[in-house]
């Protein structure tokens, strides 16, 4: 006899609807997985036998063939076992098939019976519903995480037996109700601005940047504070709204990093990936296509503190998420887009012992070993930051007046990035070229300007662009419709330059 049964696979950071279709006939009692299935999957069927037996069912003394379709598909993890259970009990007439066909099942299979959570249940969920489903049965922990998903009712279970007596109509299993948003406090890790002495320069610029979702770099001698001061701006992103937080979940549900049982959070990830990270594991990829660093800091923020000491393979890797938004990996079986679209902060020492060009302290480098450090972020990346301040020392500890702490800055970082949304419905690192004009308050004269400053100071277009909205956040801090010729001067001031040898 011939069953069917929906299940779902990951592919990138998506779901795909996959068809676990089961046949029990006479000949040699075996069970046999077919249609792409990877290692994981193919171990399933000693899980799937000894969670029947344990379950209180036969496992049938027949020929079994489990196909995953579409056979062309490469199938991998553990969420198929529940499926695949599922589908032998219809095919050997020990469950009725009637509330199968619009019901998804997902989950990892103990050999007791009970189910194990999987990871990526957001986008398996997601899958289940655009092919039609109408309830899914995951894992009890990942039944909050899959109720995010709108369109389909979602219902938790702990073991194999209570699926089927809910399938068979003994017994219902309660739905899981949409998880609340609870009210978002800043992140436990993040540095308070408050706590970092003078810097007047860097804080400013460390708000431009988070309020225009703009690429800033931190550079100086060691101790300085460039690392306190990128690290705080976790606690000064504003919130997501519900559509990116939905997207940002997703990813992370993929990736395993998600909570059990955790709301929705509309923080925005700032991810510090260390400075031995490979290039896979900075952009994503590997024999199993996972999102990397990149990814997982998707609609917030990717910190590499000592970025000189970064692969320059990986760093050159970041080039085309920064302009695109997205890491395309390139397979002999297809093409996949990993979504990564962040503000990139750096923190790196000017060279190798930290002190070059710092008045009063002498650089103990070789010109060679200076210039070898310095290529390490190569020209074409070094233009796709924003901005670049360097930090100069603190020369006293006494400060001249009250601190500024991180929840007044991220007031003001709130409301100029609601003007953004109103105005273009992005953030103005992401105002295309062509809207560089009357429509996003650049006038007449401030687009002449532009093009003498790119004249004077010989500004590639990319670098003019990004000038332009920089100086478009500046005149949202100071809640100005138009922008201004100081905005202008203001954001060219801290443009990339040449780093001196």
């Amino acid at each position: 006899m011939l069953a069917t049964a929906l299940s779902a696979s990951i592919v990138g950071v998506d779901g795909v609807p996959v068809r676990v279709e089961v046949d029990v006939a006479f000949g040699l009692p075996g069970l046999t997985i077919v249609g792409l299935a990877g290692s994981a999957v193919l171990e399933a069927r000693e899980r799937v036998r000894a969670a029947l037996r344990n379950s209180g069912f036969e496992v049938p003394s027949r020929r079994i063939t489990i196909n995953l379709a579409p056979a062309d598909l490469p199938k991998e993890g553990t969420g198929h076992d529940l499926a695949m259970a599922a589908g032998v009990l219809v095919a050997s007439d020990q469950l009725d098939a009637s509330r199968l066909a619009r019901t998804a099942l997902i989950g990892e299979l103990a050999l007791d019976g009970s189910l194990r959570p999987v990871p990526g249940v957001m986008a398996l969920v997601s899958a289940a519903q655009a092919a039609g489903a109408c309830d899914a049965i995951v894992p009890v922990e990942n039944a909050a995480e899959g109720a995010v998903v709108q369109g389909i009712r979602v219902r938790g279970a702990r073991a194999l037996r209570q699926v089927t007596r809910h399938l068979a109509g003994l017994e219902q299993l309660i739905v899981e109700g949409t998880p609340r948003r609870d009210a978002e406090a800043p992140p436990d890790d993040a540095p308070d601005l408050a706590s970092v002495v003078g810097h007047a320069v860097g804080r400013r610029t460390l708000e431009i940047a988070v309020a225009g979702r703009h690429n800033l770099a931190f550079t100086g001698p060691p101790g300085v504070g460039k690392t306190l001061l990128a690290r705080s701006a976790a606690a000064l992103l504003p919130l997501l709204d519900e559509r990116e937080a939905a997207e940002v979940s997703r990813i992370h549900s993929v990736a395993g990093l998600s909570q059990p049982r955790a709301s929705v959070s509309l923080r925005r990830p700032f991810r510090a990936p260390h400075h031995t990270i490979s290039m896979q594991a900075l952009v994503g990829g590997g024999p199993r296509i996972r999102p990397g660093e990149a990814s997982l800091a998707h609609r917030g923020a990717l910190f590499l503190d000592e970025t000189l000491q970064f692969r320059a393979d990986a760093l050159d890797a970041l080039r085309g998420p920064i302009d695109s938004g997205a890491v395309t990996i390139a397979r002999v079986n297809g093409v996949l887009a990993l979504p990564a679209r962040f503000m990139l902060l750096a923190a790196f020492n000017p060279c190798p012992c930290g002190w070059f060009a710092v008045d009063g302290h002498e650089c103990t480098c070789e010109d060679g070993m200076r210039r070898r450090y310095q290529a390490r972020l190569s020209g074409p990346m070094r233009d796709r930051l924003d901005m670049i301040v360097f930090l100069a020392p603190i020369s006293s500890f006494r400060r001249t007046g009250p601190p500024e702490d991180s929840s007044a800055v991220f007031a003001r970082v709130v409301i100029a990035a609601e003007r953004q949304a109103e105005r273009q419905g992005s953030a103005n690192a992401d105002i295309p070229p062509g809207l560089l004009d009357d429509r996003t308050g650049f006038s007449a004269a401030v687009r002449a300007q532009l093009d003498t400053r790119a004249r004077q100071l010989g500004l590639s277009m990319r670098r003019l662009h990004r000038a332009a909205r920089v100086s478009r956040t500046i005149a949202d801090l100071a809640g100005s419709t138009l922008v201004q010729a100081e905005h202008l001067d203001e954001a060219l001031l801290h443009r990339p330059k040449e780093m001196r040898a």
